[in-house]
Order: C-alpha cells, then structure tokens, then sequence
C-alpha cells in the first residue's frame, strides 16, 4: 500500500508549510488547505462580513454549500492550490489559484476582517506565486471589483509589472510571476519591516510581567524582578505567582490574565514543563512576546529538544515571539525605557553598540566587559538556546535604529545562512557588523540549537563573511578592540599609518605589527623619551595633516613621577578635531580611559572623537587593520557580475528538469550533456573520446587529427602528481600503439583506469573551478590552482554566489600560489580575465541552478591567449526546497521539525 492512496492527489511539498511574521511583528501559519479543514472554512467564513464575502464572489453569499465546501477544501495541489492562514489553530485568510491554461492561473483572496491591513493578501500572493513558480505557472490573472481598492493595491505593490483593463464592471489584473529584482525587493522590505517591529516590541515594552517571581532571595524571578526595578525601567512591572500575595513590595497576581491592563513583553522564569501553560496564558491576554530565562529544553538531550519544539509551534501557533529558552535577557539602555530584563545585575553605560550573542553564561561576562571598557552599549540580547528569535531579526532591527551605529555578534550557529549573509551584505552598508563565531574549525552546533550543521567547508564561511562585509575576529577580546575604534572614531581612507611616539622600542613593535597585517607605515616620528605634551601636539597635527597619511597612531609611555594628563588633553583635543582615526597606547590602558574621552550630546560618557587606548601596539595596529579592511570594502562597488548575454537559463534549465524527470533520484551527467549544460553560460567543454582498447583509441586519434593525448581519468588516477596517467603528443598509430602498452604497464588495474582521448591543449597553468550546493547554505564556488598540491595544501579561495563585479578577480589573486598567473620567473602571463569570466560563468550557473549538486572543472589550462577546459564532472540531484525562502517570507523551522497548527 502507497503514501497516497488511489484517486488522491499527491501530498504538497513539505517546504510550503511555514510560520511566518505579519506587517505588524506577531506570527502565524500558513500552509496547504486539506480535506479536514471544512469546518475550519466555516467558521472562518461566518467571522468574514458581508462586504467582503461580496469582494471576493462579486455577489452576495452569506454561506458557502456543500459543493463550495467540497471544491474549496479538495485540490491537487498543482493546477489547483489553495493557502490558509491560521492563528491559534483558527483560520484568518484564504489564498488559492486555479489553472486556466498552460502556465497561466486566476489568483484570489479572502482575509477575514479583523486582520485585514497586516499585510496578509501581500503574504498569501508570495506564497501562490513561489508555488506557481515550482508548477510550471508563468502568469497570474486577478478578477476584482473597482471598488476593492485594497485588493487592486495589494497586486500592484507586489513588485510585479501588472497590465490592468476593465470590462463589465470588473478589473481584470494580469501580471507574470517571475522573480524579478522588484518583486524580490518589494519582499526583502516587507520582511525587513515585520522582523525590525517584532524586536522593536522587546525592547520597547510599555509594561513587563515577570512570570515566575519569588520573594526568596536566591532565585531567578527574584533577580529579574530585582533588576528590572534597579534598572531604571520606565514602564510598569507586574509579578506573578500564585503562591504569594506580593513580590518586592509589588502585587502578585495569579496569573497573566489577571493583570489589569496590557502586558507587552512577559519574562519567563518557571520550569521547563510549565512553560507551555504560560505560553497560553500569555496568548490569551494578548502578549507580543516572551523572554525565556527557564532552562531544561534542547541543551539537556533528545526529551528537552521535543520540548523546545512544542514551545516554539505553540508560540508561533498564537501570533508570539519568543527569545530563549535559557537565556540570560534583554537591555535596553535608552533612557527613556532603561530596562534590564536580564539575570545580569551589570546594566551597561549607554553606547552606540548593538550587541547579540547566544550564550547566557558568557553573555554576563561580555557585560562585565563592557562596563570595563567603557564602550557602551544600546541594546543587548542573550538568545540562549536561540529557538525563535535570531541574529537575522536583530540585525532587521539594528539597521533602522539611529542609535545603534556598530553592531556586535557572537555567533555559536547559523540557522539561516543564506538569510544572514543577504541580511548582513544589506546592514554593512550602513553600519559596520563586528562578528565572534566559535567552532570555526569544526563548524559545530552547540546542544541546545536546533540547526542544521553546514557541510560547506569553514573557509567557505569565512568567504561569506567577507562579502558581506562583516568584520569577523578571534576572539571576544579583539570584537571589543575594533568596536571601541568604530564607535569613537572615523573611518581611515587607506591603509597608510603615521606612528608618533616616545619609545623608539614600542615605535619598531608597531611597525613590525602594522607591516604583518598589511598596513603601511607612512610615517614615523620618534619624539624621544623626554617629549612633552607641545611636541606631542605638533607631531600629531602634522600626521593628521599629512596628505600622505590615513590613520594616527600614537604611542605614549610616561617618565618616572610623570602622570601624563597634559598628553592626555593633547590626544583628546586632536582626536575630537580630527577626521582620520587616532589609537593610541596612554599608559597600557585598556578600553577608553577618562582622561581621553569627549563629551557625548547623546548621553553616552565617551563621544564621537574619544580616543581609545590598548595595553599592546599590537593590538592596536590591528584593530586598526580589521577597520582598513572595512573601509576599502565599503569603497569598493558592490556591482554584480553577470555575462547576460552569453546565458541561456531557460535552455539550462530544461536540459536539467528533463534528465530529473527521467532520473528522479538524479544522477551524474555524461559528456555530451555536460557539454550542452555548460554551453548554455557560454563555456566550451573540449571534445572528449572514452576508449576501452587500442584500436577505439587509435581511431579517436584519426577522428580528432592527431597531436592528441591519452590519459586515465578515474578519480583515484586523475590527480596523480607524477602524472604517470598522462601521455601527450601523440601524432599517429605508432605513437598511441607504444602509448597505450606503457601506461598499461604503469597503471594498475588500468582495465578500470577510464582511458580518454583528447586534442592537445596549447601549454598553460592548470587552474581548476568547482562548485557545490549546500542544503543549509546554498552555492558554494572555489578556485585553485590544479593539481594534489593545492588539494594537499589547501590553497583555494571560496565565495557564495552572486557574485559582485571584484569577486572574481579577488578569487583568483588571493591564493598563494596565485604568481603562477602572472609570469612567476619568466614564464608567461595568462588571459586572467578569460580565467575571471570563467569563474564568473560558473558562479552564475551554480546560482540559477540549486538541482546541480555539485560542479567541477578539475582541468582548465589558463595560457595566454585564453582557457581551454579540459574535464568535467556535474551531478544533479531533486531539490525538495529550491531556495525558496529566497522568494517568500518565512520564519526557520528546526530540523526534523513538524509545525504543529
């Protein structure tokens, strides 16, 4: 017996089933309609008014029949899909299309009143479309009265270009749903603006209730009421505890529904099994979200990752928002909400920063720095075990808030890397993105994140980082390092340094430093141990001065019985006026010391133009370089490299949906079709003989013209640094007849060596191309020189498709072994460019194309007048889920994970 029973359509692909966020931060749940949901539909459809009920059928329908009931609830889930929208297992609104014709289907809507403006028709259209998309439909069609502006507008700001005609009293919209950059555009903002409000709530809550509060001194609910109180918060503060008539000189209420008023933000501190019961509580009074400080879900095992699982639907279920569980808090230091919704007693100065991390224990250290230092913070959030709310959603937050202009991260997992890396390309642009992420070596997902593990390599993370921009250090102490430049100081235009300073030991440790990480030393001024605070002066406006010069940095050691505050005034008087970067070393302090900070308007006691100081020259020059690396990518364009008019996808894409229809489970492509494959992006794949025995191998040679090569291609032959497979200039029968016996001779088991004939290729460095397609991450492009060393050594350069107009070049210049191109002893330069258009091409395939598992071009011999690709190897596969959440709006959802309704 099958799945699918005789007569029933198949199910829909599981990927169409999400939460998702509404315009006005809260969550609910769409997915396919199915057979079941008929009283669903009833009941939605009695809620819905009149006026829509007429909108939507063009006349009066107070109830739906039997036979609506019946069609609307039965589809096939290909020519005909329908979406619901539920919150709290209620259905709000209804979406579907139906086929008219090949490629094209009539598209319509209902959303029951009460939440009609929250953005849901935009929501349900997104998701017709991307399922359109996967169906094989091209166009939409939409019916609608000239009366239901709101409908007509909600087509129309979709991003898509719609032809409109009226005839009998009726608005008749056509659009094509392509992806195009509008539409995806138009979707990226929506998400921006629903995930910014959601967090935006957190931090901004007119009244707090702490759900789980004790009078008892040593306990959680305690602190956080403590806290709260001490804090500062503006708002109103509510406890609840059923076994207690007051909490810190406060009421106690029973419950959450008991709470006269609004309750924004509930703060979560019971046990683990008595968490869902609140989550309910909370939902029905009304609650944007919850802050989870209770531990015992994924971080204790298989029973507690069950646990987070039910939590997390449940609160989705019913429109809330959920940070934790395990987590240390929330902090918002703006005076004009102060709270501190956190198990931290240190509320942090304000700042400038932004500051996300995803561990509790260590969230209470980085605060204690913090305060040390002096840096300040705006916000700060300790995720714990991350469940919901993610770095994605505080970085949608961080962009829009004026206050927060450096934004902090300390990354432990990923759950959406495609997301973050969009997301963090965008924010870089505004505001630089200072990043932390632990088990880099072994891509390791701590116990209590429920994400999948990336099976790209970590330099390909690293490449990802790079492009977008983010600032990624080793350690928490380098993040406050950079940050404390990037909040006080203005950004370098180049990497050229003047170091100025009364230690000629610690003047040669920071010129050893500044060359090590790439800077260039300009300028030097040794002032001598004697030097007072008027040579400082001149010295410092003359380096500032200086054309020549991008970045100041000074270094100070004090005489005996000297205590330096006259040099402390100079450094803080010329870095206030200053608009090129000044570090300094004052006294081996760490942080920005009092004598060297400048008066903020903002509220923060070290402002713009405060100088800030390290114990080590080292630490300072490289701080110092993260911040040049940042400028200079921030100057360079971010233009994309496409070769449009050497593409054609659509051929490319049928080549590839005609093999997976005829091979389901997918398969690797033989030559001729990875020659057409790569022909549709314009690269030319060398003509290629498979021979089993002499005499196919001498009649390849005849065929090909001679001055050919034979060689073995088997993968565990192929690479072979003696390159024994190999045997090259062989012009007739003679030369292949001596060929074939000595590489028989050499090779073992050559009967399975996969023996080829191929044209010689004119002389040239062999580079090779790969791609692959993560799962979790998406594409993936590396380039190398080719060959075991570069397997052996590591020696490849990675980035994440699209790719900017530089990212190629950037490609093919930072290996190590990159002079090989460029005329290393003699030899001769390659076309580096064609070896660019080529990576270029590649990249582009393997981002229009997710069904291609994996790509390599092993042989390509660069030369100087052009590339010859030698080899290939392409596998396709199905994919279940082709990027979708590229297109839609939709939350991440734990793997192995079943949303619950």
């Amino acid at each position: 017996m099958t799945d699918v029973q005789a007569g029933e359509p198949p199910p829909p692909p599981r990927h169409w089933e999400a939460d998702v966020l509404l315009r006005d931060g809260r969550t609910a749940h769409i997915r396919p309609i199915r057979p079941e949901d008929r009283q669903l539909l009833v009941d939605f459809y009695s809620r819905v008014s009149d006026e829509s009920k007429y909108y939507r059928f063009f006349s009066p329908m107070p109830q739906l029949s039997e036979r609506d009931l019946t069609r609307f609830t039965h589809v096939d889930h290909r020519d005909r899909v329908a979406f619901v929208l539920l919150v709290g297992g209620a259905m709000i609104a209804v979406g579907r299309y139906d086929t008219i014709e090949p490629g094209e289907a009539e598209v319509a809507f209902l959303v029951e009143d009460k939440h009609q403006g929250r953005g849901i028709g935009q929501l349900l259209l997104e998701h017709l479309a991307q399922a359109g998309r996967e169906r094989g439909i091209e166009s939409f069609v939409a019916e609608v009265l000239p009366d239901n502006q709101a409908m007509i507008h909600t087509f129309r700001d979709a991003g898509y270009q719609v032809k409109s005609a009226y005839e009998d009293g009726v608005v008749e919209l056509v659009f094509r749903i392509d992806p195009t950059e509008t539409a995806i555009g138009v979707m990226q903002q929506r998400e921006h603006r629903a995930e910014s409000a959601s967090i935006e709530k957190f931090f901004r809550p007119r009244s707090v209730a702490v759900i789980g509060a004790s009078r008892r001194q040593d306990t959680i609910g305690q602190v956080l009421v403590r806290n709260l109180v001490l804090g500062g918060y503006t708002g109103r503060v509510h406890v609840v505890n059923p076994s207690a008539d007051s909490v810190s000189g406060m009421p106690a209420w029973d419950s959450v529904a008991d709470i006269p008023g609004g309750v924004d933000v509930a703060i979560v501190a019971v046990p683990a099994d008595a968490v869902q019961d609140v989550v309910l509580d909370c939902a029905a009074k009304g609650v944007h979200g919850l802050v989870v400080i209770s531990s015992g879900f994924a971080e204790t095992g298989e029973e507690g990752r069950l646990r987070q699982r039910r939590l997390v639907g449940l609160a989705r279920s019913y429109g809330l928002r959920l940070i934790g569980p395990n987590a240390l808090g929330i902090i918002n230091t703006d005076p004009e909400v102060s709270i501190n919704a956190s198990l931290s007693s240190v509320m942090p100065p304000r700042g400038r920063a932004g500051f996300f991390c995803q561990s509790g224990a260590l969230g209470s250290a980085i605060l204690e720095k913090v305060q040390n230092r002096g840096l300040g913070l705006t916000t700060f959030v300790s995720a714990g075990n991350r469940a919901d709310v993610s770095g994605n959603d505080l970085l949608q937050y961080w962009e829009e808030d004026e206050a927060t202009e450096v934004v902090l991260l300390y990354l432990e997992s990923i759950g959406n890397p495609r997301k973050f890396s969009r997301v963090a390309r965008r924010v870089s642009r505004r505001k630089p993105i200072i990043a932390v992420r632990s088990g880099r070596s072994s891509q390791g997902v701590p116990m209590g994140h429920a994400v999948r593990k990336i099976a790209a390599p970590t330099e390909a993370v690293d490449a990802m980082f790079r492009q977008a921009g983010i600032i990624q250090v080793e350690s928490l102490e380098e993040m406050f390092d950079v940050a404390q430049l990037l909040a006080h100081q203005p950004l370098p235009r180049g990497r050229r340094v003047a170091l100025v300073g009364n230690s000629d030991a610690l003047g040669l440790l920071a010129a050893d430093a500044a060359n090590s990480v790439g800077l260039v030393v300009n300028k030097q001024v040794a002032l001598g141990a004697e030097a007072t605070a008027d040579d400082f002066e001149d010295a410092l406006d003359a380096a500032i001065d200086d054309p020549e010069v991008d970045a100041v940095a000074a270094i100070y050691i004090p005489p005996l019985n000297v205590s330096g505050e006259d040099v402390a005034n100079v450094l803080a008087a010329v870095g206030e006026q200053s608009d090129k970067p000044i570090v300094t070393t004052f006294l081996g302090t760490e942080g920005v010391p009092e004598l060297l900070r400048v008066p903020d308007v903002a509220g923060s006691s070290a402002g713009r133009g405060s100088v800030p100081s390290y114990p080590a020259v080292e630490a300072a020059i490289r701080a110092l370089a993260r911040v040049v690396e940042y400028s200079m990518w921030l100057r360079t364009p971010q233009l994309a490299a496409g070769d449009e008019e050497l593409v054609d996808r659509d051929a490319a894409r049928s080549l590839v949906n005609e093999l997976l229809m005829r091979h389901p489970g997918g398969r690797d492509l033989d030559h001729s079709e990875q020659q057409a494959l790569l022909a549709a992006y314009g690269i030319e794949l060398w003509d290629t003989r498979p021979v089993s025995t002499l005499e196919a191998a001498v009649a390849a040679g005849e065929e090909l013209g001679w001055d050919v090569v034979l060689k073995a291609t088997a993968d565990h032959l192929r690479d072979r640094p003696d390159l024994a497979h190999v045997w090259r200039n062989i012009d007739d029968a003679a030369e292949m007849e001596h060929a074939w016996a000595t590489l028989f001779a050499l090779i073992t088991d050559a009967e399975r060596a996969g023996f080829v004939v191929q044209r010689n290729a004119p002389p040239g460095v062999p580079v090779g191309v790969s791609t692959m397609e993560d799962p979790l991450f998406g594409p993936v492009i590396s380039f190398g020189i080719g060959g075991p060393l570069t397997e052996l050594l590591g020696d490849r350069s990675y980035r994440i498709p699209p790719l900017a107009a530089h990212d190629a070049q950037d490609m093919v210049r930072e290996i190590k072994a990159s002079p090989l191109l460029f005329g290393y002893r003699g030899s001769e330069i390659v076309d580096v460019a064609e070896i660019e258009q080529l990576v270029r091409r590649v990249a582009q395939l393997q981002n229009d194309l997710p069904q291609v598992r994996q790509l390599q071009l092993p042989l390509v011999l660069a030369g100087a007048d052009g590339a010859a690709v030698l080899g290939a190897s392409i596998r396709i596969e199905p994919v279940l889920d082709p990027r979708s959440d590229s297109f839609v709006r939709r939350l991440s959802t734990p793997p192995g994970d079943t949303i619950p309704d």
